[in-house]
């Protein structure tokens, strides 16, 4: 039996809902995930980015009912000190809370312009100067990263909070032919042969539900 419940939106749209998911295994807690109605107004609004407060996904775990993405974060990191959610050293931690902070609230550009499908592929995607700006910030992030801590993972060599919090992006890139060399492709391909995250994308490709507003034009 599980030890908690994870509420999530949807695999296929939900980034946040990934998010949440990831950080579960990281700290070796083991979730019963419930995802809500497509009509779902709460599910909708999170995944059509019409929500100032995200609600989901929302962990239950005992008495503690915690929603929020960095709110679950801390918390787990909080709960399951040992599984090594951020970084050991004072800096490498600071940078990492920095960075998934700047994730958490930032690249608006990127999340309207290019909303997560993992069912999608638009290879000859045209990017504007909003969202290329941020795929530009994103890849200076993963790059200092990479070469300060030296990889595979954004901080050295095992998955953190910020690998999480990043995770989503590497299949946007992916949807939309966003080209990579160098460190980031070597750093999205650990993202995407991450066991949990093959696991994720064989269950969003088998979910069931559309959201029309977010089904592109795509081959599938």
């Amino acid at each position: 039996m599980a030890d908690a419940r994870l509420l999530i939106s949807s695999r296929n749209y939900s980034s946040w809902s990934l998010r949440g998911w990831l950080l579960c295994r990281l700290a070796g807690l083991e979730v019963e995930v419930s995802v809500a109605a497509a009509d779902d107004p709460v599910a909708r609004a999170e995944l059509l980015m019409r929500s100032s407060s995200i609600l989901l996904p929302c962990l239950i775990h005992g008495e503690v009912t915690v929603w929020d993405t960095l709110a679950i974060a801390e918390y787990l990191n909080e709960t399951f000190p040992k599984a090594g959610l951020l970084p050991e050293n004072r800096a490498a931690r600071a940078r990492s809370r920095s960075i998934s902070g700047e994730m958490h609230s930032g690249f608006s550009a990127l999340r309207s312009s290019l909303p997560m499908n993992l069912r999608a592929h638009v290879p000859d995607f045209t990017l504007w100067s909003g969202p290329k700006a941020d795929i530009d910030r994103i890849l200076t992030i993963w790059n200092e990263c990479l070469e300060k801590w030296g990889g595979p993972w954004l901080f050295g060599a095992r998955p953190g909070i910020a690998d999480a919090m990043y995770a989503p992006v590497v299949t946007r890139f992916l949807t939309y032919g966003v080209r990579l060399d160098g460190a980031a492709a070597r750093y999205a391909d650990t993202i995407m042969s991450w066991p949990d995250m093959a696991e994720w994308v064989a269950a969003a490709k088998a979910e069931p539900e559309h959201v029309t507003e977010l089904d592109l034009e795509a081959e599938f």
